[in-house]
């Protein structure tokens, strides 16, 4: 049973602020432009901020003229941390990661020049925040951290890898398959996003949040944030070194990707509720400000459209090669014989049903007519298989390739491929709910 403590709401709010205040009278006698925060201090930061926030939450700092402010600068502490403790990840983590050839340098130059602006944001808060202290009258600690409480992640050396883990796991093909697919789909979808010339300020705004928001950001990363269990936990590496480098690949482009939407999901996070048109303002040296007055959010969308948005997409374009690679080398495949539509043949509506079902599983499937092959996620070439069959009079065609695809093309052949001999469209069955 939780009891009610005796201590005093101001005792606590010097108990909840202690650690936090210490990491920003730490920040604030920082000099050097070119110190780039460790993942220890943003973790600090970020642990101390949220414990701080939950607390003036619980006690309705919301709604509370004195209370709001300090609160609302905890929130921006925490949130803007949460972006540069990824942002961070990402740089760490790059020399690791296998990408495709290509030059990288511009994207790491430009990764680093976003953990710089986030960070620049993080130290225009701090005298603030001690302003907003000594203000409320909350304790503030002698001194910061030292220098050497904070020190980076990496060290000179790596430890060995003496740990044998190349047992080929249970269904590891058709796990493979299932992960590659789902990934395909993700980067499908992620396209209506693509752009590739950097979007002016006007641009954005009309983007962000209406077409582009923390809801929609958020489910993509989450999305690839599944995929990525689903692969660390059902997959493992072989002792068959080309295939250990394509996995390692695939598993680059979910990493890069998933850390990336992390940025931007927090940086729209902080736009849209605490900086996007909330109108509140708060007494500070005695004139009235925003905190939109204090963090520019015209930079911080700029990072998050121009940086974090393009750099997904490109890094989840550029993944596409390698899980169709991934996909055509582990699918079950297997071979089918079905009419072809009655009555007007492969028109347009039955070559792009077929098409969509081959495009849905991301495998290869290809329709044989005689003595010749024709790509079946393609509606063009179908059109093109189906001049032959007219011509020679066929009924019967031949799919090879994904199993998966080739059992739902049976059941739209069993359907007349969604026709009546009018050529009008039919209700498919339910098996088929996604082409619709």
């Amino acid at each position: 049973m939780l009891e009610t403590c005796d201590i005093s709401f101001k005792e606590k709010a010097n108990i909840f602020s202690f650690e936090y205040l210490k990491c920003i009278l730490f920040i604030s006698t920082i000099e050097s432009d070119e110190y780039i925060f460790t993942k220890k201090l943003y973790s600090k930061l970020i642990t101390t901020s949220h414990i701080l926030e939950d607390f003036l939450d619980f006690h309705g700092a919301k709604k509370n003229k004195d209370w709001v402010f300090y609160r609302e600068l905890s929130a921006t502490i925490r949130h803007l941390s949460l972006a540069c403790y990824s942002q961070r990840h990402t740089l760490n983590r790059f020399k690791f990661y296998q990408l495709e050839n290509g030059n990288h340098d511009m994207f790491k130059l430009e990764a680093l020049d976003t953990l710089k602006i986030i960070q620049d944001s993080i130290k225009l808060a701090v005298p603030v925040i001690l302003d907003e202290a000594r203000r409320l009258d909350i304790t503030i600690p002698k001194s910061g951290y030292d220098l050497s409480y904070f020190p980076g992640i990496s060290s000179t050396e790596q430890l060995e890898h003496n740990i044998d883990d190349t047992m080929v796991k249970t269904d590891q093909k058709k796990n493979l398959t299932r992960i590659a697919s789902e990934f395909l789909e993700v980067i499908k979808d992620f396209e209506q996003f693509a752009f590739y010339e950097r979007y002016d300020l006007k641009t954005i705004t009309g983007l962000v949040p209406e077409k582009i928001n923390e809801v929609i950001i958020r489910s993509y990363e989450m999305k690839i944030h599944n995929i990525q269990s689903s692969f660390d936990s059902y997959v493992v590496s072989t002792r068959h070194s080309s295939e250990t480098a394509i996995l390692n690949q695939l598993r680059s482009h979910f990493s890069i990707a998933f850390h990336i939407l992390q940025v931007m999901g927090r940086l729209l996070h902080f736009y849209e509720r605490h900086l996007y048109d909330t109108g509140l303002k708060h007494v500070y040296k005695n004139m009235s400000i925003a905190l939109s007055d204090l963090i520019d959010p015209d930079v911080l969308l700029d990072r998050a459209v121009n940086y974090c948005l393009f750099y997904a997409g490109k890094f989840l374009s550029s993944g596409k090669e390698v899980a169709t690679r991934i996909l055509n080398e582990n699918m079950e495949t297997s071979e089918i014989e079905v009419g072809i539509p009655k009555d007007r043949g492969f028109h347009s509506r039955p070559s792009l049903l077929v098409a969509k079902i081959v495009q849905h599983y991301g495998g290869e499937v290809n329709l044989h007519v005689g003595e010749d092959q024709f790509d079946a996620s393609s509606v063009l070439d179908i059109q093109w298989a189906g001049g032959k069959i007219k011509k020679e009079e066929i009924e019967t065609v031949t799919f090879t390739g994904d199993s998966r695809a080739l059992n739902d093309l049976v059941i739209l052949a069993g359907v007349n491929y969604g026709e009546d001999h009018m050529g009008k469209g039919i209700p498919l069955p339910k098996e088929l709910s996604y082409l619709i």
